[in-house]
């Protein structure tokens, strides 16, 4: 017995050193001032490239959905309109950056997921849970996901095509056929010893997945880096997406049921990085433009069409200085948007922020992280948002961990000023939401077993959300009174090699929230209501030689709505550099909805195939 128990150890932890320390060593990007994972103070999900190319996703929607504690609420499929909440919040709490790059879109965060950037180009995403305004400013009340590129020193060109169906017959307004559709993606990278130019260019066209679903989506994206030496360093990036999607049910089913959205965003940022010893400054200067064009009737443009045009233009100077207490950082950032719309009119607000915080190693045991930030918003004048956070490390495998947070969401132009009648109709009298964060977490981790669980309670005061009193009156935003959320997670993560030729890796994920709503109103609710209550992702993969397996499984739980569960799987086959998949999602063909008024697809099946070119 003791042999056989001695063999199932071996077997369980008999992995390299190199896929031990493969996350350990991970730099988080997301805050300013840089930290190693393995040194994290606050609890912090990384999806790896490696592991997001394994996923049966196309889209960064898709692939949210199997973060815990991220809530993915999809209107349209396929990477069109999703909302991205966590941990019980609002879709307008969570905060999502690109390479540091702020995205918020300050008509609605309805369309802050419209971004450039493709799977093919992603190096992985950080999830950051919790109120973090000294880490990020306004609007990450309930977390952050900052989206990072692929920084490879090799030069390649990668291409994936794909087509897909549920082979269900067309619905007689959307003619003959069965629904299904496919995308191209092609991303490529040149790389000398002095500069880095990674590009990339994707479709995806659908006809839907019933009447008017259709979704036509392009994005083009590009960052460069060029080295002046090795103390300075330019970065740029840019991006465009073009979203056409047809939106039955989206916003006020029944009668949007011929319904369409275009959505349009360009994405610029010009940014350096400049060492002088210890002192380190960052300077960026960005900009986001986005186009919103819903049209009610797709048919009759002169009735019940909404067209917005929003603009922020971002300017942050970051720096830190190593000293031998611990890492200082200090900036300041400032946002200036603007808004055109046809039923929100024309308005500006200006937002400017300051921070500074501390980052200091105590011995090899203790490790602690403190700041604030300070606000000024031309509507809501000055706030000052302070945070800190510790861990202690016993030893090399127990790390345990407490934070306390805070953080401001700002209205929406569409909170404010939207006319609407008699569907929504803003409030100009909103005040903006603030938050409190208390979190206790510890994790286990040796070799690539990593098991983490936690506890956190969040009380946010002011709390947004949209209600109506009587069925035949229009949705109105009000600060309703305090939000409290408790709630508590558990992870468990393992890798390990079977045999020469194969391995096996599995993960299980759990959160469970328990809200509660102090509110002076008793309308009825249009968006806090659905949050979810209990959500379970459990997923393994199996490598044998050449094929790959993966399944994923989502039991997920609403307020006021029944539990469902969705399997996801892929089987994929590699030979050198080309690589075969089927995906099917949705296997046991579940209905199911997300959001609004939207049915999600059946069962769906996709089949594609990636090769991989390298520069030799």
């Amino acid at each position: 017995m003791l042999c056989v128990f001695t063999s199932f150890i071996q077997l369980a932890f008999g992995q390299t050193q190199a896929e031990e320390n493969r996350l350990e060593e991970v730099l988080i990007q997301g805050n300013r001032l840089e930290t190693l994972f393995s040194e994290s103070t606050r609890d912090i999900q990384i999806l790896q490239q490696e592991d997001i190319a394994k996923l049966p996703v196309h889209s960064v929607n898709e692939l949210l959905a199997y973060v815990g504690g991220v809530d993915v609420r999809q209107r349209g499929p396929f990477g069109g309109q999703a909302d991205i909440s966590m941990d019980g919040g609002t879709f307008e709490q969570t905060l999502v950056l690109l390479d540091g790059v702020k995205l918020i879109d300050d008509q609605t965060a309805h369309l802050m997921m419209n971004i450039p950037i493709p799977l093919g180009a992603i190096d992985r995403i950080e999830v950051l849970r919790g109120a973090a305004a000294r880490l990020y400013g306004v609007n990450a009340l309930t977390g952050a996901i900052n989206i990072v590129t692929r920084k490879e020193n090799t030069s390649f060109v990668a291409a994936d095509v794909r087509l897909g169906s549920s082979f269900r017959s067309r619905e007689e307004e959307d003619r003959n056929g069965i629904y299904g559709g496919g995308g191209v993606e092609l991303v490529g990278n040149y790389a000398t010893q002095k500069q880095r130019h990674l590009w990339a260019i994707s479709q995806d066209l659908y006809n839907g997945q019933r009447y008017n679903t259709a979704l036509n989506n392009t994005r083009l994206f590009y960052t460069g880096n060029y080295k002046v030496d090795p103390q300075h360093a330019i970065q740029t990036l840019m991006g465009y997406a073009h979203n056409r999607y047809g939106a039955n049910g989206f916003y006020a089913a029944p009668g949007d049921k011929d319904a369409e959205e275009i959505n349009e965003t360009f994405i610029f940022s010009v940014s350096s990085v400049h060492k002088w010893g210890r002192f380190t400054l960052k300077p960026r200067v960005s900009n986001r433009y986005d186009s919103d064009d819903y049209r009610y009737f797709k048919h009759d443009l002169d009735q019940a069409r909404s067209v917005h045009y929003t603009n922020a233009l971002m300017a942050e100077l970051n720096a830190s200085f190593r000293t031998a207490i611990g890492e200082f950082g200090w900036g300041w950032e400032s946002r200036f948007s603007r808004i055109n719309s046809s039923n929100i009119g024309k308005h500006t607000r200006d937002n400017h922020g300051a921070y500074a915080e501390y980052k200091g190693k105590y011995g090899q045991k203790w490790i602690a992280t403190m700041g604030a930030y300070l606000n000024y918003n031309t509507d809501y004048g000055w706030q000052v948002y302070p945070g800190a956070d510790v861990a202690f490390l016993p030893d090399e495998n127990w790390k345990f961990s407490a934070s306390i947070g805070s953080a401001q969401r700002l209205p929406s132009f569409t909170d404010l000023y939207v006319d609407q009648a008699p569907g929504n109709v803003g409030n100009p009298d909103l005040g903006s939401e603030k938050a409190w964060q208390y979190e206790l977490g510890g994790e286990y981790t040796v070799k690539t077993l990593r098991v983490k669980a936690g506890y956190f309670y969040r009380d946010i005061s002011a709390f947004i959300d949209w209600v109506r009193e009587e069925e035949n009156q229009p949705y109105s935003p009000h600060n309703l009174g305090s939000n409290k959320v408790q709630g508590i997670y558990g992870r468990l993560q393992q890798d390990f090699q079977v045999r020469p030729d194969q391995h096996f890796g599995y993960h299980v994920r759990y959160h469970y929230l328990s809200p509660s709503m102090s509110s002076v109103s008793e309308g009825q609710s249009k968006y806090v209501l659905e949050n979810l209550k209990h959500q379970l992702i459990v997923g393994a993969n199996y490598t044998y030689g050449p094929f790959f397996f993966q399944f994923e499984n989502r039991t997920l739980k609403r307020e006021l709505n029944s539990s469902y569960t969705l399997l996801d799987v892929r089987l994929q086959y590699q030979k050198g550099p080309s690589q075969l998949y089927l995906d099917v999602s949705n296997v046991f063909n579940t209905a199911y909805r997300e959001a609004g008024a939207v049915p999600m697809p059946p069962r769906w099946f996709s089949i594609g195939m990636k090769y991989r070119w390298n520069k030799r």
